[in-house]
């Protein structure tokens, strides 16, 4: 049996973060979670990309951007999408997610899925650094161990 893991280990990986400004009490605590977690994985500050986009809606789109850039080895999508009184909420959400997805398979790269889908404010605020740790920390470390697991199973193909 062969097994291949990915290391938690950043060191010259070059990372993308798409934030959305929507909702941006809670995705600013994600990008600072993603931000704390690539640091703390050993990824360079001058290795990590930032593009910060209107709303959840846009962030598939700059995602690919970055995907598409052979200097990027990782993307890291992060949002906040609260439910409201309309179908809107299932709209955003379904785009998001499909266009994330179909991002990554496009690529051939980890874009990691880091948009918040919550039923309220208390639930946002729990996932963004309160009672339930932070995504955008999590989606971070995601994105490291993906993209080496990538790297070792192209490197046995």
């Amino acid at each position: 049996m062969e097994r291949i893991d990915g290391r938690a280990d950043g060191a010259g990986l070059r990372v993308g973060l798409v934030a959305a400004r929507f909702n941006d009490l809670i995705v600013d605590r994600l990008l600072e979670g993603a931000l704390g977690a690539l640091r703390q994985h050993a990824v360079d500050d001058d290795d990590i990309v930032v593009v910060r986009v209107p709303g959840a809606v846009e962030v598939p789109l700059l995602a690919q951007v970055l995907a598409d850039r052979d200097d990027i080895d990782a993307v890291v999508a992060l949002g906040c999408v609260i439910r409201g009184s309309t179908s809107h909420y299932d709209y955003v959400c379904s785009m998001v997610a499909s266009g994330i997805t179909r991002v990554t398979l496009d690529a051939s790269k980890p874009v990691i899925f880091g948009v918040l889908t919550t039923e309220n404010l208390e639930q946002a605020f729990d996932r963004a650094g309160g009672k339930l740790g932070n995504k955008g920390a999590e989606a971070a470390a995601a994105a490291i161990l993906t993209t080496t697991a990538l790297r070792a199973a192209r490197a046995h193909a």
